[in-house]
């Protein structure tokens, strides 16, 4: 088979203990082996195969034309901001329950393989990625940016501003600020509204607020946020896309704004979004 975009190098990433991994991968690696097509492995997928020349995850995105994710949802997370800076296009195959980033069942993956070699542009969904800085760094989040508190701790307090007008004060468990395609993750769990991912916005979800009013805010995606804290350091942190924490000191401020970069995830051309969030969330049964 002849492909148009001319793909020869594609990164495999893996979760390690996936059920049935090894065979999964000898298959995938042989169809795209077929095809011409390089098979770059991440050191899990190298050590699976008794393969010396694995390369560390974040480093795949930069020497591949693609990544093929098989896991889950999180596996994909971990390579999302890497994939995003390289600009390259990411495959999730789920080996578990269908996952919304992930949504590719095993038994469709060699047809979308296909599809997506012989129009590599037909089935990609451009993913709104959100900025933050903090602690004199600069990370990108797919999913969400979770400001929580520790197990110990009492409630805590936010001071939230958007475009430099104070919102308010926030009071409770903790914050969520989640892109559109996070809103199905923690947001959505913690009461936050299911928001299709071409939608242009910025969605702040309370997590057990004190005061009941405050209820989840969409926002223009151009809009400028910033989160000060008011609570001691050791009882809050920072968590990016459940991948990422650090501890937060008191009065720190945090600022969240839509990134200039995407994602490009590579969906199926037979099920729509509208498809999955029913096969997901059993809207079907």
């Amino acid at each position: 088979m002849e492909t148009k975009g001319n793909i020869k190098r594609i990164g495999i990433a893996i979760k390690p203990h996936a059920p049935g991994i090894e065979k999964i991968l000898k298959e995938l690696m042989s169809y795209l082996e077929q095809q011409g097509i390089e098979c770059l492995l991440d050191e899990a997928a190298a050590s699976n195969m008794n393969l010396p020349d694995g390369f560390p995850r974040q480093d795949l995105p930069g020497l591949s034309q693609a990544i093929i994710v098989l896991g889950g949802d999180g596996t994909l997370l971990s390579v999302a901001a890497a994939a995003a800076r390289a600009e390259v296009p990411v495959i999730g195959l789920n080996l578990g329950r269908l996952g919304f980033l992930t949504e590719i069942p095993l038994n469709e993956a060699l047809p979308v393989l296909e599809a997506f070699l012989k129009d590599k542009n037909g089935f990609i969904s451009r993913r709104t990625l959100l900025e933050v800085n903090y602690k004199d760094q600069t990370d990108l989040c797919l999913n969400d940016i979770v400001l929580n508190k520790g197990a110990l701790a009492r409630m805590i307090e936010l001071q939230i501003f958007i475009n430099g007008q104070e919102v308010t004060r926030l009071k409770g468990d903790g914050l969520i600020l989640s892109s559109p395609t996070g809103s199905t993750a923690y947001s959505l769990s913690a009461g936050g509204p299911i928001v299709h991912p071409a939608v242009e916005t910025i969605i702040l979800t309370p997590i057990c607020p004190h005061t009941l009013s405050f209820r989840p805010l969409l926002i223009p995606a151009d809009s400028n946020i910033q989160i000060k804290l008011l609570t001691p350091e050791e009882q809050v942190y920072i968590t990016i896309d459940g991948q990422r924490g650090h501890g937060l000191d008191k009065n720190e401020t945090i600022e969240v704004r839509k990134s200039p970069l995407e994602l490009k995830l590579v969906t199926s051309p037979w099920r729509s979004y509208y498809n999955l969030v029913k096969e997901k969330l059993g809207w079907a049964e």
